[in-house]
């Protein structure tokens, strides 16, 4: 028989078991500690004192030995500190070893930016992991290109390899912001020959390579012989004639080191004499694995006739063609794309007929397309970005109104949460990744056209205002590219615009570059191989087949291949080639 003291609180449960009874309250364990820390504060049963630089904190021997793995070995075996009133404790600061032990009993402990490292020091040393986990997840919301390099030796020297390895990657990501801070210029040789080492760096060129390189050196004296094996780890053949011709054979401290003059002499022979090109293969004729082209994929948009599409095609850098790919598994147009980890997601969009909350990814690998977790709200017109693993999605029109809302979408656990919205509702706005945040540029609320731009911080879940744009754009087309923001075309309420300008994170400022050839609203817009790729969109009388690509070297927009089975306000992302 089964009785309930309380149906609203925790349920006791009772068994029979031929006579026996077996009784067995749940809430009696997680009351226990609360009471058991009541009793500490009021300094009753304590049975040890922790010492740490003239401070003292008293507690339970067998709450600490029960909770903490330190003191587990420490008192369960026979140390002299188990027979100890008083320990010394050591390897530790004093308020992260008072939050530690305030953990112990509840198992709470609260992280701020001035705490943090103190306290993954702390819970390293007494072998609590998941605080330890905790405090590096925190510290990885958190990196930036000015930090990324002291958190990265931080985690070296505590063992914990994921937020290490999240470091490493980050600076991989952004080695030319990174290369512009103190910490870059203030490294040991044998670090930045590692980085100068490292394939995977995501820089536009190398240019970016030799730039940092000769910044490290010339930040002091005493670096100027080190020049020669630093140089050596620049891929000079990479460069073009004109920059080796203009920029490194200028630079006075190559001019006078005949070990950097016979490097220069190798990128010269390289450009000068391709027949032997094959004589000459090592690390520096190699492309760094960010110099790989990648597939530029379109998907969904419109036809001639104003019609949603399911298909799919990717351009080939290889060949400069277009080719079909397996179409989605429904029509969407005004839809939202983003790329991770070599696979692209399809978000919402509009059938035709309704706003779809619904959302598919293709996997290239298998060239197969599979619906995954749909979002919270239908949205069209919405934006996109995946940043750190996760995808942003944000605003868009729900058939009635502009939305402000924004949710995440994890696709390691294929689920979807809201966040913060947005500080206005933005349909036909654009949505990009810069430097760990997440912007949104432009669109309209249904009555007025932007030139806002806000950013989000995954850190905080706040909103806050950033730059605005020069020109005030829906329809538009955004993507980052050299670690600044492009934003071209769209439409500003009178005028179908081919106008481009660009954000610099460093200056806060929007300045403007070369106009595309062609008007162009519902533009989509991609980097790829170090250039700028604007796909389709609408002039004011007819959807376009028709694609630019600008070289920021040159400033200057010029026509790629045609696309063969789309027109107009397309989804697009880069698939890197395998």
């Amino acid at each position: 028989m089964n009785y309930e003291d309380d149906p609203d609180g925790p349920r006791n449960l009772y068994a029979m078991n031929n006579q026996n009874l077996v009784f067995q309250q749940n809430d009696l364990f997680p009351s226990a500690f609360p009471c058991m820390e009541e009793i500490r504060r009021q300094g009753r049963l304590c049975d040890v004192v922790l010492k740490v630089d003239g401070q003292s904190f008293s507690a339970h021997r067998i709450v600490l030995a029960s909770t903490i793995p330190y003191f587990h070995a420490m008192f369960t075996n026979d140390m002299i500190e188990s027979r100890n009133r008083e320990i010394e404790m050591k390897c530790i600061e004093p308020t992260a070893l008072e939050a530690l032990i305030n953990f112990a009993y509840s198992g709470k402990v609260i992280l701020d930016p001035h705490n943090v490292q103190n306290m993954m020091i702390g819970a390293s040393f007494l072998q609590l992991n998941k605080v330890r986990d905790a405090c590096a997840n925190y510290l990885l919301q958190r990196l930036h290109p000015q930090n990324v390099l002291g958190f990265r030796d931080f985690a070296d020297s505590l063992g914990c390899s994921s937020l290490a390895e999240s470091a490493d990657k980050y600076i991989e990501t952004y080695f030319h912001e990174v290369s512009q801070n103190e910490e870059f210029l203030n490294l040991p040789v044998t670090e930045v020959k590692k980085l100068l080492r490292k394939n995977d760096l995501k820089v536009e060129s190398e240019e970016q390579v030799f730039e940092a390189c000769m910044r490290w050196v010339k930040h002091k004296d005493n670096r100027k012989e080190l020049l020669p094996e630093l140089l050596a780890l620049v891929r000079l053949p990479l460069l073009s004639p004109l920059y080796l011709t203009d920029r490194v054979a200028s630079e006075e401290l190559i001019r006078f080191s005949l070990q950097c003059r016979d490097l220069m002499d190798e990128a010269r022979t390289f450009h000068l004499i391709p027949e032997r090109r094959s004589l000459m293969q090592s690390f520096r004729t190699e492309a760094r694995a960010s110099d790989v082209k990648g597939y530029i994929y379109v998907v969904g948009g419109l036809n001639r006739h104003g019609d949603s599409l399911n298909a799919v095609e990717y351009y080939d850098p290889k060949t400069n063609q277009w080719h079909l790919a397996p179409p989605m598994t429904m029509l969407r147009s005004r839809l939202g794309v983003a790329v991770l980890k070599s696979r692209l997601y399809a978000f919402g969009g509009y059938n035709g007929k309704d706003r779809l909350s619904s959302v598919e990814m293709y996997d290239a690998v298998k060239r197969e397309w599979c619906m995954v977790g749909p979002m919270q709200c239908k949205r069209s017109a919405l934006g996109a970005a995946a940043l750190d693993d996760i995808i942003y999605v944000c605003g868009g029109y729900d058939g009635v109104t502009s939305l402000n809302s924004v949710e995440r979408f994890h696709p390691s656990s294929n689920t979807w949460c809201s966040l913060a919205p947005m500080n206005k509702s933005r349909s036909a706005g654009a949505v990009i990744a810069c430097q760990g945040f997440v912007y949104a540029l432009g669109g309209h609320d249904g009555l007025s056209i932007f030139d806002s731009v806000e950013r989000y911080d995954p850190s905080t879940n706040v909103w806050t205002e950033a730059a605005p744009m020069l020109t005030k754009r829906c329809r538009l087309g955004v993507a980052m590219l050299g670690g600044k923001l492009y934003a071209c075309g769209g439409y500003d309420g009178s005028s179908f615009l081919q106008t481009v300008e660009r954000f610099d994170p460093e200056t806060n400022k929007w300045t403007y570059v070369a106009s595309m050839n062609a008007q162009r609203s519902r533009v989509a817009l991609t980097a790829n191989m170090g250039k700028l790729w604007a796909v389709g969109g609408y002039d004011g009388i007819s959807n376009l087949v028709t694609v630019e690509v600008y070289d920021p070297k040159t400033d200057s927009w010029s026509f790629a291949a045609d696309m063969i089975a789309h027109e107009g306000g397309v989804g697009l992302g880069v698939i890197a080639l395998p």
